[in-house]
This record gives C-alpha cells, sequence and structure tokens, in this order.
C-alpha cells in the first residue's frame, strides 16, 4: 500500500498487514501523533469505491 506524508516530503509501500503499525509510527514519531501521514488519497477513494459496490451501496435502487 502506498504512503505518502505531504509534511515530510515523503512517499513509501508497505504491505497491507503492516499498514496500521507503519502509519501510527511514523506519525508518532514524526507528528506528535497527529494523522499526517496517509494512504494515497486516490488509492483510498478506490479502495473505499470497491467496498461500496460489494456492498451494493452504488446500485440504482
Amino acid at each position: 500500500m502506498p504512503i505518502i506524508c505531504e509534511e515530510c516530503g515523503t512517499e513509501t509501500r508497505v504491505p497491507l498487514e503492516r499498514l496500521a503499525e507503519t502509519l501510527e509510527r511514523h506519525n508518532e514519531n514524526r507528528h506528535d501523533g497527529e494523522q499526517i501521514a496517509q494512504v494515497d488519497p486516490d488509492i483510498a477513494d478506490r479502495i473505499a469505491d470497491m467496498v461500496a459496490n460489494d456492498l451494493g451501496l452504488l446500485e440504482d435502487e
């Protein structure tokens, strides 16, 4: 999963199973726990759309 931290100017990729731990550690160590680093917003949006589609939330009634 791609992670972006615009404040630090960094981008990296981590396996999905390490995503939460990596984000938490970076934000805790670099940003006093504030949620600055995040999954690439484009990827996060695509995943959210796929989940909504799987749940039938995007289908016409």
